[in-house]
């Protein structure tokens, strides 16, 4: 009796380790997607504590983001020479300390250069936390894993800004880099206990050529999509030339990737279609994500008059709505067609953006919190499917080139996404104005006893009136955009070869 009760106890310790190794790798991924969006409320603070212009502090942020989407695509190489742990525990690190160092800096420029060392080393963080979570769970429990995974990549951007302005509100904008350290030392130390090291291929060459080609075009990318509407896009000199780099490096990477016998992205992992369908499904998807997170503070702070504690609180419950769906997701991912579960995810969050239409400058809170959860059911339902089906058929040997690759044509997407609706914004609010404008004359007898029109100061007011009913329009249209933008996703879902069925997953 004693043998059989002893019989399970290798696979219950089996088990635990990789409870432990999804811990440690899920710090490391929520201390990554927190930052990309926690600074941002932090921004007009650090502009009056430094003597800066707005346009100078965003470049806290553009240099991070330009400074990750560079480093994102060295992964799979420097995995490969130096091994997956070692890029691990000192990607750990450096961002880390990095994040130490922009609390502690005394002038922008220094916060501007530690940001661009924090997106260094943190470009490989999300890419190689997933590549560790699908090597350290068997195939039939991908689904579980990649919810536990996704739990941590999407409930970070989502819990940023609320964290970010509570941090700020009550201690200091430096709080919103110093609340790195516990999540990174946690992490370092069990990555270090818990996760195996990868074998090293000492043989494979680096492609200088491919990777200055792919710099060029990803960094002129990221630069012309983040500064694009500041500069009035092609009437500035600067965007003209950030948009033809890109353009061209792009092609020539292209075409180098094509012609040599070893590149630096190997073309082979193209040939797998679930992970090419991958790749556009989470574009499109990081085009949807990211952009209604840009939109919904502004409309919340600037034109319903919340404080920014209390945006952050509105926002959060989406998180919550994000983390149910994950967990059903990941209870039902061995018994259910995956496809079917994106298809769902899907026109969920095109429900929530059809609400967004909806809204009224005079709504209850409960309106906006409602909308958020639903949208934030419809992310958790898409974004777990999407990153099991993904990498389903994919080689172990490219897994950790896949999982680079994949997050960064989701950081792409997302860029893109945020200077369409913000573009978009911007001139359905000119071309709103101009229609509402043309019904103020002193013949509208709604205008009349409410705004003197023959004084400068009844002109004012109803101008003021115009410019922010016609911006508050603009930002429902936005949002009506993205609902489309949902529909055209669906034909995608249909491209994705049918899984095959696994067993009972881990969370049951």
């Amino acid at each position: 009796m004693s043998d059989v009760i002893a019989a399970p106890q290798p696979q219950r310790t089996a088990v635990d380790r990789r409870l432990l190794i999804t811990f440690s790798v899920m710090l490391a991924t929520i201390m990554q997607a927190l930052d990309t969006t926690i600074a941002n409320v932090a921004l007009p603070h650090m502009q009056g504590a430094m003597g800066a212009t707005q346009d100078q502090t965003s470049w806290v942020l553009t240099s991070y983001i330009v400074a990750a989407a560079i480093a994102m695509p060295l992964t799979g190489f420097v995995a490969a020479r130096i091994g997956r742990k070692r890029l691990f525990t000192w990607s750990v690190i450096g961002f880390t300390v990095a994040s130490m160092l922009c609390g502690a800096a005394q002038s922008l420029n220094q916060i501007v250069i530690f940001r661009l060392l924090q997106g260094i080393f943190g470009a490989s963080l999300v890419p190689l936390s997933q590549s560790v979570m699908l090597d350290a769970w068997p195939k039939e429990k991908h689904g579980s894993a990649m919810a536990m995974w996704g739990m941590g990549v999407m409930v970070g951007p989502i819990l940023g800004p609320a964290l970010g302005g509570w941090l700020t509100e009550y201690y200091s904008w430096r709080w919103v880099f110093y609340i790195n350290i516990p999540f990174g030392v946690l992490a370092w130390l069990g990555i270090s206990a818990f996760v195996s090291e990868t074998a090293l291929d000492a043989k494979r060459k680096f492609d200088l050529p491919g990777f200055f080609f792919l710099s060029v075009a990803i960094g002129s990318l990221q630069l012309f999509l983040d500064r694009g509407q500041s500069k009035e896009w092609f009437a500035s000199g600067e965007i003209i030339i950030e948009a033809v780099l890109a353009a061209v490096a792009f092609y020539l990477f292209i075409a180098h990737i094509f012609t040599i016998k070893k590149p630096f992205i190997e073309p082979g992992i193209f040939r797998d279609k679930n992970f090419v369908v991958g790749l556009l499904f989470s574009f499109m998807m990081g085009t949807i994500l990211l952009a209604t997170m840009a939109l919904m503070p502004p409309l919340l702070q600037n034109f319903m008059h919340y404080p920014v504690i209390d945006v952050g609180l509105l926002m959060t419950p989406r998180g919550f709505g994000t983390m149910f769906s994950m967990m059903v997701v990941g209870r039902i991912a061995g018994k259910v067609d995956l496809r079917y579960v994106i298809a769902l995810g899907v026109v969920v969050m095109a429900v929530s953006l059809w609400q967004m239409t909806q809204f009224s400058m005079w709504m209850s809170p409960w309106e906006i919190i409602s909308s958020g959860v639903v949208q934030g059911i419809g992310m958790g339902l898409t974004f777990v499917p999407l990153s099991t089906l993904t990498f389903s058929t994919l080689a172990p040997s490219y897994r950790t080139e896949g999982t680079s690759l994949y997050s960064l044509i989701r950081n792409i997407g997302s860029s893109i996404g945020i200077s369409v609706v913000t573009t978009y914004l911007a001139r359905k609010s000119q071309s709103n104005h101009s229609v509402f404008s043309g019904f103020i004359t002193p013949f509208n007898k709604a205008l009349q006893g409410e705004y003197n029109l023959h004084h400068i100061s009844g002109l004012m007011a109803i101008n003021d009136e115009v410019t922010r009913q016609a911006t508050v329009l603009a930002y429902y249209q936005d949002f009506r955009l993205m609902m489309f933008l949902c529909f055209l996703l669906l034909p995608l879902v249909l491209l994705f070869s049918k899984p095959d069925k696994v067993g009972e997953t881990i969370l049951e």
